[in-house]
C-alpha cells in the first residue's frame, strides 16, 4: 500500500469511525491534508463555494455532490421531476405516455404537489376540484418531521399564513417556503398501522449515471393505528412515521424501534398478496428510483470527487403502488436498536468498499466500476454505460435475429406493463 488513507469526519458516529479505524485509516482535521471526508452538507457547500478557492486533488473523495439539494430539497425535487417529464414528452419518449385521464402511465410516482406561496392559486384550483381531500404541508428545507401538518380546509391554510385578511397568500417568512402535497390517505397498513420504507441508494456518478440499491432497508411504523378520520388530522403518531416523532409516543417499543426489515415485509406481502404483485411493487420502486436520479442528472454538478448515499422515503398505498415522498442527503446514522446499529455499520462498510476499493488511497481517475464481489449488500441498480452498450448490442443482434439480455441493471428485468426494455435506459 502506497500510504495510509487520512480521513476527516464532521459527524461523530461510531458506525463511521469504527469503519474508518477498521481499515487502518488515520484521522485528520478538516484543515489538514485528507483523502476521504465524510462531511455535513454545510461543509460540502463550503468546500465547493467559489469563495473558498478550495480545489480537490485526484486523491480526495467526499460524500456529497456540490448541489445535492436538487434532489434532496423537497421543492427542487418536485420541480426537477416535473421538468424531466415535460422534456421526455417533448422528445416523444414512450415513457412519458399519459392515460385517458391525463395521468402519466409510467412516471406517476410523486403525489400531486405545489410550492407555496408561489403556486397558491394553482393549489386552490386543484383543491376545489376535490374539496374533501386531505393535503400535507412540509417546509422545503427541514427534516425529521419538523414543521409538518395536515389540512382539509382552505381556512386552515389561511389561518396558518398569518395573512387571512387579504386574498394573497403569504408564508410566515421568506425563508419558510413549503410544499403542499395530496396526502396518501389509503396507505397499505400492516397490523392496522401506517408505515413507510427507508431505502438506501448509493450514487457514484451522475453522468454517466451509476447507482446501487441497498438490500437491507427497513420499514418505519407509526405507533398508533391508522384512521382517515378528520378529527385525528393533528395526531402525528397516526400519520408521520419519523422515528424522531414516534419515539415520544406512549406505545413506542425501544426493542425493535418500530422498524421491520424490507426482507420481512417482502415475505409478508408475498404471503398475503402474492409473489407476482410483490415482485412488481419492488420493480416499480427500482423504476421510480432510477427516474428520480435521471431527472436531476442533467443539473447535478457531476464532480468526480463525489459520491452520495441517499435515504429514499417511499410510501406504498393499498393498491401496492409506491409513492416517492422525499430523498434525504444525510440519512440518520443514529442507531435506535442493536439491529439498527449493525445494519448501519454494514451500510457504511459496503459503501466504502465501492467508493474506496480495498481501503486504499483514492484515485478519482478510476472508472468507478467495482467488481461484483465488492458490492456487499448493494445491487447494481443502473449503469448508464452498460445500458448504452446493451442498446447497441440489442440493435445489432436484432438485425441478425438473435436475442440479448440486459446488463444495464442487475435487478429484476421484467417491467410489467411498460414500454419495451430499451426505454428503461
Amino acid at each position: 500500500m502506497a500510504g495510509k488513507v487520512r480521513y476527516a469526519c464532521d459527524i461523530e458516529k461510531s458506525v463511521l469511525i469504527n469503519n474508518f479505524e477498521k481499515r487502518g485509516w488515520i484521522g485528520a482535521s478538516a484543515d489538514e491534508d485528507w483523502n476521504f471526508y465524510w462531511s455535513s452538507v454545510q461543509t460540502t457547500r463550503n468546500i465547493f463555494s467559489i469563495e473558498s478557492g478550495y480545489r480537490l486533488q485526484d486523491d480526495q473523495v467526499i460524500n456529497h455532490f456540490p448541489n445535492h439539494y436538487e434532489l434532496t430539497r423537497k421543492d427542487l425535487m418536485v420541480k426537477n421531476l416535473k421538468r424531466y417529464r415535460k422534456d421526455l414528452e417533448k422528445e416523444g419518449n414512450p415513457v412519458s405516455e399519459r392515460d385517458e385521464e391525463g395521468r402519466y402511465k409510467y412516471l406517476d410516482f410523486i403525489p400531486v404537489t405545489f410550492l407555496l406561496p408561489a403556486d397558491y392559486n394553482l393549489f386552490v384550483e386543484e383543491f376545489r376540484k376535490n374539496p374533501n381531500s386531505t393535503w400535507i404541508m412540509k417546509p422545503t428545507g427541514k427534516a425529521r418531521g419538523i414543521g409538518i401538518f395536515l389540512i382539509n380546509k382552505l381556512s386552515q391554510l389561511k389561518k396558518w399564513s398569518r395573512d387571512s385578511k387579504t386574498n394573497s397568500f403569504a408564508a410566515p417568512s421568506g425563508k419558510d417556503a413549503y410544499v403542499i402535497s395530496r396526502y396518501i390517505d389509503n396507505p397499505l397498513l400492516i397490523g392496522g398501522k401506517k408505515f413507510d420504507l427507508r431505502l438506501y441508494v448509493l450514487v457514484t456518478s451522475y453522468r454517466p449515471l451509476k447507482c446501487y440499491m441497498y438490500r437491507l432497508g427497513f420499514c418505519r411504523f407509526c405507533t398508533v393505528k391508522y384512521t382517515s378520520s378528520t378529527s385525528e388530522l393533528d395526531n402525528m403518531f397516526i400519520h408521520l412515521t419519523n422515528v424522531s416523532i414516534q419515539k415520544h409516543g406512549d406505545d413506542y417499543n425501544s426493542v425493535h424501534g418500530g422498524k421491520w426489515t424490507i426482507k420481512n415485509m417482502r415475505l409478508f406481502l408475498e404471503g398475503t398478496r402474492g409473489k407476482e404483485v410483490t415482485d412488481k411493487l419492488f420493480d416499480d420502486i427500482n423504476w421510480l428510483t432510477v427516474h428520480s436520479l435521471k431527472a436531476v442528472s442533467g443539473v447535478m454538478a457531476n464532480d468526480r470527487h463525489c459520491f452520495e448515499c441517499y435515504g429514499y422515503d417511499i410510501i406504498i398505498d393499498n393498491n401496492l403502488k409506491p409513492w416517492l415522498i422525499e430523498v434525504n442527503a444525510s440519512p440518520s446514522l443514529t442507531s435506535t436498536t442493536a439491529a439498527d446499529r449493525i445494519m448501519k455499520y454494514n451500510l457504511i462498510n459496503d459503501s466504502l468498499n465501492i467508493v474506496m476499493p480495498n481501503g486504499e488511497l483514492p484515485d478519482v481517475r478510476w472508472n468507478k466500476v467495482p467488481p461484483k464481489e465488492a458490492l456487499g449488500n448493494f445491487d447494481l441498480l443502473y449503469d448508464e454505460d452498460l445500458a448504452q452498450a446493451d442498446i447497441l448490442e440489442r440493435d445489432a443482434k436484432s438485425r441478425l435475429g438473435l436475442s440479448v439480455g440486459s446488463r444495464g441493471r442487475e435487478t429484476k428485468s421484467s417491467i410489467t406493463g411498460r414500454p419495451p426494455p430499451t426505454t428503461w435506459k
